[in-house]
């Protein structure tokens, strides 16, 4: 008899603030069950943001203050389950951890308006988000089930290249795959996030398990990534769902692109009760620089002794000479050899055409067999969504000659362990 389902991907992007983001995820998954999908994916780092583009003020042995400031603004930007650190794992996902006094649940309630959205519209959610614990950010996937809310929740195990800047490392012990039984058929489904599907002993932990729908939430727009899904389909004889963000450089937000206050305003602002910024002093002139830029960008700080000036201050103190020089306000046309915090982040971001792609989308959904079901979706806004209907004995079908984790792996030759993580399919 076959299994039928409904399966979808969501090209949407992250949107100005997380609870409009939040908002968009609730009207895409309605959206979902008026067409009868049974199960949606979200891209990576949809809630919370993935800060393409940002290079946080960071240079190999040096950051700057701008780029401290563009961190707290991601913090905040991300989601907080109420997790632990180390992953409470089962207990957070069961809600045995303790409470705050006077709390009614951990994390900052977004677990729970994830749950109701899957309860009321019948959706299995499957999400990326950005995950702040403690101190830390984690790259994340969520998913939720209409019926049970949370079933699982992992961190991605290997950031990379300069995400690993602002993301933490997760634990393997969260690849662990999740079953769920949706319309009489059974489901076993895992999550590798971006580039961990590069991984080929990620990929086989994740095969061991007997998954028959990989969800691959991503970043990465390049049209190599088609040919990866593929042989994550044919590789594993499973469905894959692929989802990224389609983004132009006018969608990212103010504190990546650059409109922040100055490093000199930065000094003298602080915050009030309302959050804006209140400028309680005006902004000093620039003392001497003593920073020459070299041709190939390079920042060379050189000492500087001062004689006691006129005006009294200290011998040595370069504050109280003043650099002769226009304010950066008036010097934005022609460059200069003197190096600020906020031309070396001009280095960081260059002005471009505002609705220039940073990130051309190109989800996707992939059969067993490695055929392309379904896009890929390219430079498509705002909630493209591409559905596929699957029959999930296809699966099975396929196991004829190709089973990677059983009679096609050689055990009594090959094996894998992982730290944490039981290997064995799920019940």
């Amino acid at each position: 008899m076959p299994q039928i389902l409904k399966i979808a991907s969501a090209q949407s992007r992250t949107l100005d603030t997380t609870i409009k983001t939040l908002h968009a995820l609730e009207a895409t998954t309605k959206s979902a069950a008026q067409q009868g999908i049974d199960i949606i994916l979200f891209p990576e780092a949809y809630l919370g943001g993935y800060p393409r583009t940002c290079g946080f003020g960071s240079l190999v042995g040096s950051r700057s203050s701008l780029g401290r400031d563009q961190f707290l603004a991601y913090f905040h930007s991300a989601v907080d389950l109420g997790d632990t650190p180390t992953g409470a794992g089962d207990d957070w996902i069961n809600r045995k951890l303790p409470l705050s006094r006077d709390k009614k649940y951990r994390g900052d309630g977004i677990r729970e308006e994830l749950e109701r959205i899957a309860r009321e519209t019948g959706v299995f959610i499957v999400t990326g988000l950005v995950e702040r614990c403690a101190g830390t950010l984690y790259c994340g996937v969520v998913y939720v089930c209409p019926r049970y809310g949370v079933l699982g929740k992992r961190r991605k195990v290997m950031p990379t290249g300069t995400e690993r800047l602002v993301w933490g490392q997760g634990s393997a012990n969260t690849l662990k795959a999740v079953t769920t039984e949706i319309k009489g058929v059974r489901v076993c489904m895992a999550s590798a996030i971006c580039w961990e599907n590069y991984m080929p002993l990620l990929r086989q932990a994740l095969y061991c398990q007997n998954v028959n729908l990989w969800l691959a939430p991503t970043a990465d727009a390049r049209d190599a990534w088609l040919s990866l899904m593929r042989t994550v389909g044919i590789e594993g004889r499973c469905f894959v769902l692929s989802a990224n963000q389609c983004v132009r450089r006018k969608h990212l937000p103010s504190w990546i692109t650059g409109d922040v206050p100055t490093i000199q305003q930065q000094e003298s602002i602080h915050a009030n009760g309302d959050g804006h910024g209140v400028l309680e002093h005006p902004v000093r002139a620039r003392r001497r620089s003593t920073i020459t830029l070299t041709e190939e960008k390079h920042e060379i700080c050189w000492p500087i002794v001062e004689e006691e000036s006129n005006s009294g201050g200290p011998k040595g103190s370069a504050s109280a000479v003043e650099d002769p020089s226009p304010s950066p306000s008036t010097t934005t046309q022609q460059p200069h050899k003197h190096a600020s915090h906020a031309s070396l982040f001009a280095h960081f971001q260059p002005v471009s055409d505002v609705e220039e792609f940073v990130c051309r989308g190109g989800s996707s959904i992939v059969s067993p067999m490695g055929d392309v079901l379904a896009g890929p979706l390219w430079e498509v806004e705002d909630g493209g969504l591409l559905v596929a209907e699957v029959d999930f004995e296809d699966c099975e079908r396929g196991r004829l000659d190709l089973d990677v984790a059983g009679s096609y792996s050689r055990m009594d030759s090959f094996q894998l362990k992982v730290e944490g993580l039981d290997l064995n399919p799920p019940p």
